[in-house]
């Protein structure tokens, strides 16, 4: 029993560490020099999941929103290409419905080594009808979609900020389709 507490506890702080890097990385990549943002930690992420904050190029007004099941709606409001060759798309998911509505499993995608770590977004993929391809949520080594995990039930009224990670289409590529199951698919406009 003691081997498996160990290697539970290795896989957590490999998890601990890849969410570090990401948010170091996501850190280095900024633009400007502004001292007066708070720094978010890893540990402040994982007490109620991934819930990003207001990140730089985001806006009210939403590039696209997509509407879904049971009365959910995914407001997209940033899509941010990063020097590190990634994609995050940012948004918020909403329950316009009168009632709480529970996550469609379909959401996470099929693939078997995304579902093995819960709910999560990890069925999004960006379509680039331009160059033909379709770019699909990345995993770190462990297979954990590098997106929104661990959401169940949207309450009713409430609004939730997602993100999902993708490789970045070639440079020249700045529209893209973001399609995630069983809503409608959106045109955003990739920035950076």
């Amino acid at each position: 029993m003691s081997i498996r507490l160990a290697a539970r506890a290795r896989r957590g702080a490999v998890a601990l560490t890849v969410a570090g890097l990401a948010l170091g990385l996501a850190g280095c990549s900024g633009g400007g020099n502004d001292d007066s943002k708070p720094v978010s930690s890893a540990s402040a992420s994982r007490t109620k999941g991934s819930e990003p904050s207001t990140q730089e190029g985001q806006s009210d007004t939403p590039l696209a929103e997509m509407k879904g099941p049971s009365g959910l709606l995914l407001q997209v409001t940033s899509a941010a290409r990063d020097s590190g060759g990634f994609v995050t798309v940012s948004g918020t998911l909403k329950n316009d419905s009168g009632k709480s509505v529970v996550i469609p499993a379909q959401l996470s995608g099929n693939e078997t080594e995304v579902l093995r770590h819960g709910r999560s977004l990890g069925g999004a993929t960006l379509v680039d009808s331009k160059g033909k391809k379709r770019y699909y949520v990345l995993r770190d080594t462990d297979g954990r979609p590098l997106t929104t995990t661990g959401i169940a039930t949207v309450k009713s009224g409430e609004s939730l900020p997602v993100f999902m990670q993708f490789p970045a289409p070639p440079t020249d590529t700045n529209e893209v389709t973001l399609e995630l199951p069983m809503f409608a698919s959106a045109p955003i406009q990739i920035t950076g």
